[in-house]
């Protein structure tokens, strides 16, 4: 888990409320950094999250930018959020957002093991679709496929007012 947020009113750190968060949202955006300087890139995803360790699973094609950037720099940043809703105010600074989501850093990898690759495309496509695949060998040639060990991260929400 990461630091502490500066509106602890807000924080989410029960493992059933990051749960959640990890399962309703599908897309994930990474931060990374090559000689061009920062980039984001948004992913769909599948992930592992067990004894407190988080990592995320994704696919890419084979080269392009963000392929350059993690072979470059690993240290990457992500985000991801659900739920988001306009909160109506009276006045223009009373308006604000309700919404879920998780942000935090960590290492990506490229997965060259080909039983390693299966497994991370079974979890990005059972938690995008909620339907099991199975993949071949040939099948997992055709993309890159990413682990991203998630070093620290926190969950934050705003609940939409009742009443």
């Amino acid at each position: 888990m990461g630091s502490p947020l500066r509106r602890g009113d807000r924080a989410v750190t029960d493992e059933e409320g990051l749960r959640y968060i990890l399962a309703t949202c599908t897309v994930c955006r990474i931060a990374a950094q090559d000689e061009e300087g920062l980039y984001i890139v948004p992913v769909n995803y599948g992930y592992r999250y067990e004894n407190g360790a988080l990592t995320l699973f994704f696919h890419s094609a084979k080269e392009g930018r963000k392929v350059r950037a993690f072979a470059q720099n690993p240290e990457v940043a992500f985000e991801m959020d659900c739920e988001y809703q306009l909160v109506p105010g009276k006045t223009a600074c009373k308006y604000g957002a309700a919404y879920k989501s998780i942000i935090g850093n960590g290492t990506v990898r490229r997965i060259e093991d080909v039983d390693a690759r299966k497994e991370a495309l079974m979890a990005l496509m059972r938690h995008q679709t909620g339907e099991e695949f199975t993949f071949t060998d040939r099948m997992t040639e055709t993309v890159a496929v990413y682990a991203l060990t998630v070093q620290r991260f926190s969950g934050k929400q705003r609940l939409y007012p009742v009443g």
